[in-house]
């Protein structure tokens, strides 16, 4: 039950910075969109 509210939580997260880099498509806020999404991935891979 953990891991799938994690992964929720994950998606939701994801969905909103894929929001975020769609209406605001500068180079360097993907750059750190990408490099968030990465920390949050290893911190659940490794969490769980």
């Amino acid at each position: 039950m953990n891991r799938f509210l994690a992964l929720a939580a994950f998606a939701v997260f994801a969905g909103f910075l894929f929001i975020l880099g769609m209406e605001v498509p500068s180079p360097d806020l993907l750059a750190v969109i990408g490099f968030t999404l990465a920390l949050a991935g290893y911190d659940f891979w490794r969490s769980s």
